[in-house]
């Protein structure tokens, strides 16, 4: 359990717009481009998680920032300096990183005191500052533990506590909890944002997990191919995605190809005619792809005044916690999922039954073609 105070500000004091500012940065290694003409502002205090697949470049962003690895272009900004020659050591960053990076022969008050003999800081001052972290992360009792003596979710614990000790304004997580079971990381989860709460810290976090995105963020920058592909708060990138690849990426959804007939209806290759909001880059005539997520379909009664009402036939069943995932097939041999709770659909849901869905011209979402 994770015990934080928010440490005192300097009101006088006014803080830069951006912590933290890549400009233009561009990333070759040999023949590929790993980041491509990246432009990313990050607030102070702001918790930003990099998400995206292996090999999008979210994780060659943090080593641009930390000082792993040098831009073959463009410049980054800590605070309005311009750092990207300066050496990483010098860029007063935090790192914690997937693996802990704990020292094995050092026990956990020794691990977490080596960043502060690095900077020579007094023995005194050293002890006070390990002895606070200690307590402030629950970490009391662990002292003089060494890493194998230690869980994964307490090992990850030193590794933050490492982290903080020293008080920086950035701090960079690459993947802290990938190795960590599914109730440890969301254990964890809660722990990170209770420090980020606490610290007023600037958070940059590398995941390819779009769950602990989606939880932790204030905003998500989502990569594609060494670009950002979409740049906004969870509730944007899930609910109003600019393309199919966020729209996939990030949660589960229903696609639909087709064109745009009038300003509010969509027909689809399957034969769907479908209520929708317009955008006003997707112009009538257009080609274009629908999406509505699987929560916002609803079994309706055959008659229910509601705009997008089908007939589908059911093909699959899944019972999955709390609720089950259907599978329909529809007009056309169209095929869509939905969601709906276990205690109130599952019995009457039947293979091959046919059944009335709908949803509302609110809850889909116009995408490129």
């Amino acid at each position: 359990m994770v015990h934080m105070e928010k440490s005192s500000t300097d009101t006088d004091m006014v803080a830069p717009p951006d912590r933290l500012r890549l400009q233009d940065v561009m990333v070759r290694y040999g023949d590929f481009l790993a980041l491509d003409n990246i432009n990313l502002a990050i607030r102070p205090g702001e918790f930003v998680s990099l998400l995206g697949p292996s090999g999008s470049g979210k994780s060659t962003i943090l080593n641009v920032i930390n000082g792993a690895a040098h831009p073959d272009g463009g410049r980054v900004f800590i605070d309005g300096r311009d750092v990207t020659a300066v050496p990483a050591r010098e860029r007063g960053l935090g790192m914690v990183f997937q693996n802990y990076a704990l020292l094995p022969h050092m026990n956990v008050f020794d691990n977490i005191a080596f960043p502060l003999r690095i900077r020579h800081w007094p023995a005194e001052r050293i002890r006070q500052a390990v002895t606070d972290i200690l307590h402030r992360m629950g970490l009391e009792g662990f002292a003089h533990r060494k890493p194998r003596e230690l869980s994964g979710g307490q090992q990850q614990r030193v590794g933050i506590a490492r982290c903080l000790v020293y008080s920086p304004s950035i701090i960079l997580m690459d993947e802290p909890l990938g190795a960590l079971d599914k109730n440890m990381r969301e254990q964890m989860q809660d722990e990170i944002k209770a420090l980020h709460r606490a610290t007023g810290a600037t958070f940059v976090y590398v995941t390819h997990d779009q769950e602990e995105a989606l939880n932790l963020s204030d905003r998500i920058c989502l990569m594609n191919r060494g670009r950002i592909e979409q740049i906004g708060t969870p509730q944007e990138m899930y609910f109003t995605p600019v393309s199919e690849f966020t729209a996939t990426f990030l949660g589960e959804s229903n696609i639909l190809a087709g064109r745009l007939v009038a300003e509010n209806l969509f027909r689809s290759e399957c034969g769907l005619s479908i209520h929708v909001v317009g955008r006003p880059d997707i112009p009538v005539g257009s080609h274009a792809k629908l999406l509505v997520r699987p929560e916002h379909v609803m079994c309706v009664a055959p008659a229910a005044d509601i705009p997008n009402r089908f007939a589908c036939i059911v093909e699959n069943v899944n019972f999955v916690g709390g609720f089950i995932r259907v599978a329909v097939r529809g007009q056309g041999g169209g095929r869509l999922q939905f969601k709906t709770r276990a205690h109130n659909d599952y019995a009457s849901l039947q293979i091959d039954s046919e059944i009335h869905l709908g949803w509302l011209a609110s809850d889909t979402v116009l995408l490129p073609a």
